[in-house]
C-alpha cells in the first residue's frame, strides 16, 4: 500500500496546495523515497532539499493515481493525461512543475 505525506484533504492524494478534481496523483520523491501531493508538501515536511529524479531513473515508479493507487513510471506518466488503469484525468498543468521532480 502506497502511503502519501503531506497536507493532504482527502483519499485521493489531493493537499491544500493543488486540490481540483484532476490533482489526483502524488510523486515518490527521490530524495527520501515518500510519496508526497506536490513540491510544497515535501518542502513542509522534510527537513531537506528534494532531489530530482535523473533522466536515467525514470523507470522506476515513482507516481502513483489516487484514484486507484496504480503506481507508474516517470517515463509512462510524462505521456499520458490519464492514468492507464482507471482512465482519471490527470491535472495537464502538472507538466508546469515537472522540473521540480524530474530532470527535464
Amino acid at each position: 500500500m502506497v502511503v502519501v505525506f503531506g497536507r493532504t484533504v482527502d483519499d485521493e492524494t489531493r493537499c491544500v496546495h493543488y486540490r481540483t478534481e484532476k490533482d489526483v496523483i502524488a510523486i515518490r520523491f527521490r530524495c527520501c523515497d515518500r510519496y508526497y501531493p506536490c513540491f510544497s508538501c515535501h518542502e513542509e515536511c522534510e527537513d531537506h532539499e528534494a532531489r530530482r529524479w535523473p533522466r536515467d531513473e525514470w523507470d522506476r515508479r515513482a507516481v502513483v493515481c489516487g484514484v486507484c493507487r496504480q503506481e507508474l513510471t516517470i517515463e509512462r506518466y510524462a505521456v499520458v493525461d490519464a492514468c492507464p488503469a482507471c482512465e482519471h484525468p490527470f491535472n495537464e498543468r502538472c507538466r508546469l512543475h515537472a522540473h521540480l521532480y524530474f530532470e527535464v
